[in-house]
Formats: structure tokens, sequence, C-alpha cells
């Protein structure tokens, strides 16, 4: 049995991002937010035009870079801000806003040639829905994994269907297991979003999620909180149905929970996430992002657990 201690992480309790590039590619590794001007199937009236109803005018890239630039100045401007922190580092182009396998696979190659192309890019992370992955895209992707560090990150959200259909993704539980055990079989790395929050679930329900996602072949997990941000669909609703927020003494515990489920070789990608101080409506709190952390930092501690503690044991 090891030793629990051998399981810390960059002295955390759980797969850090950073520990794992950092073990993988010997320094500092940091991500290049883009935004190379996609939409997506939800947006553009194939499937609707509403969107999913939390999603921002953005398409979850605020902090990607400025639309309103090409490839070239966004990639230049992001990773000036990104040395002021960090001087020296290599970088990974994120494809992050709207979906970014939703277009031919000849413009895709185009993008994603681009970025690899850039000077001290070592990989890609892109962000996709599950219903945006057909099988000349999946052919282009595991071309780029046999020439690159890559994961695609996949937005399941929840496991339940009356979110997912009130949330109107248009895409279920059903279709994201179709799409990883494709990327799979392609020995492509799949990082799952999830939303804790979202309206008319219970924490049991939200706790579901994170258990089920535990138990699949996935290599990253994303928990997010639902932000409810200004502009969107379910602000409007907000507006006339309020609904709670959930407290972050609740989000902590939940999240501890989850992680105690995920096992060890899964790399927590993110357990918090902030929007716009002028975009949001609530929860407040979570513009205190390091404050989460830290929460869950120390009562991880204070309740001595770690990542994988509970784990199946799988064959």
């Amino acid at each position: 049995m090891q030793n629990e201690k051998d399981l810390w992480w960059e002295n955390k309790r759980y797969h850090t991002l950073n520990w794992e590039l950092r073990n993988h590619f010997g320094q500092k590794i940091f991500k290049i937010p883009l935004d190379a001007g996609f939409t997506c199937p939800n947006r553009d009236g194939k499937l609707s035009n509403q969107g999913c109803l939390f999603c921002s005018s953005r398409g979850s890239g605020d902090f990607a870079g400025d639309r309103k630039l090409d490839l070239p100045e966004q990639f230049t401007q992001v990773k000036e801000v990104m040395h002021k922190k960090w001087p020296k580092g290599k970088y990974i182009a994120y494809f992050q806003a709207f979906s970014n396998t939703y277009g031919s696979a000849g413009h895709l190659r185009q993008l994603y040639d681009f970025a690899l192309n850039q000077s001290d890019v070592i990989g890609l992370a892109i962000a996709t829905r599950p219903d945006c992955l057909p099988e000349d895209v999946l052919d282009l992707l595991s071309e780029l994994n046999q020439r690159t560090y890559l994961w695609i990150e996949i937005g399941l959200q929840t496991i339940h269907e009356k979110t997912a259909e009130a949330m109107n993704l248009k895409y279920n539980f059903a279709d994201f297991k179709r799409t990883l055990a494709k990327l799979q079989v392609r020995n492509i790395r799949t990082v799952a979003h999830m939303i804790l929050g979202l309206p008319g679930e219970t924490c049991e329900e939200m706790l579901q999620t994170g258990e089920i996602l535990a138990e699949l072949p996935i290599q990253g997990i994303k928990i997010h909180l639902l932000h409810l941000m200004k502009d969107t669909p379910l602000a409007k609703i907000y507006e006339k149905e309020p609904f709670p927020f959930l407290s972050q003494e609740n989000y902590v515990d939940m999240v501890i929970k989850i992680l105690e489920k995920i096992p060890p070789d899964v790399v927590i990608h993110r357990l918090t996430g902030d929007s716009p101080r002028r975009t949001l409506i609530g929860p407040t709190w979570s513009l205190n992002k390091w404050e989460v952390l830290n929460s869950i930092d120390s009562k991880l501690s204070d309740r001595n657990t770690w990542q994988g503690r509970l784990a199946s044991i799988k064959a």
C-alpha cells in the first residue's frame, strides 16, 4: 500500500495541472487562451439560437484573447501578460472560446498548425462540445496527438437529463460517453467539465456527476461553480424566478467529496473559477478565487484526506 504522503503533488493533496506539466516537461508551462472566432451549433441555429443558458456572450472565453484581434496579435498580447507573472516558461495554446472543433477539418488544421508553429509552443488544449467531433476532425486530432502534447476539453456539466434539458445544452450524458469512447480509442487525453450549482439540482445530484465521472476513462477534470452572469438567458430567468446560489462552505465540501472519489492519476485542471467582476451577478464570494482554493486546501488537511482516498480500485 502506497504511503499517503507519496500521493502529494507539489505539496497539494490533489493532482494539480501545474505539477503534471512540470513533471512532464521539467519546467513551467502556461496556457495562452485564445478566441479563434468560433461559434457553436447551439448558437448559430443548427440546434438553437439561444445557447446554453449559463454561457456568456464570449462563449466561456471571458479571459481569452480579444476576438477583434487576429490570432498572431492575440498570442503575442496574452503571452506578454503571462510573462509578467512568469518570465520564463513554454506554452500550451489553449483554444478556449466557444466550440473549437466546430468547423471543417481543413480550417481547423490551419488554426492548430499556426499555434504549433509559434516559438516555444509545446502543446494544444482544445475546448469543445461532445457533438462537435465528427470522424474527420477526430482523425485530425489523432494525427496532432502524435505530433504534440494534446488534450481535448469536453463540456459535460451534468449527468442529469432534466438539468441538461433545462439548461438548453442540446446534448446529454449519452452523447458525452460516445464521444469520450472515440477519443479514448485514439489515446487522446480528455478533460471533462462539470458545474456545481446548476439550478434545480440537489447537492446529492451534483455529487453524482462527480462520482460518475470518477468511474470513466478521463485523464483530467475541471470542476466549475455556476457563475450567473449578466446578459445570459439564465440571468433573465433569475430576474423572474430567483434561485439560490451555493454557499462557499457547501461548494468546498462538495469539491472535497468529489476529489476523494477521483483516481490519483486524473489531473485536476480546475477546482473553481471566476468571472469578470463587472458581469457577475452571483455568487459574489466566487470573486475571491484564492480564498476558495485556500479553503479547499485547508479543509483537505483538516480532514486528513486527499484525491483518490475513496476511489474505486479498477481492474
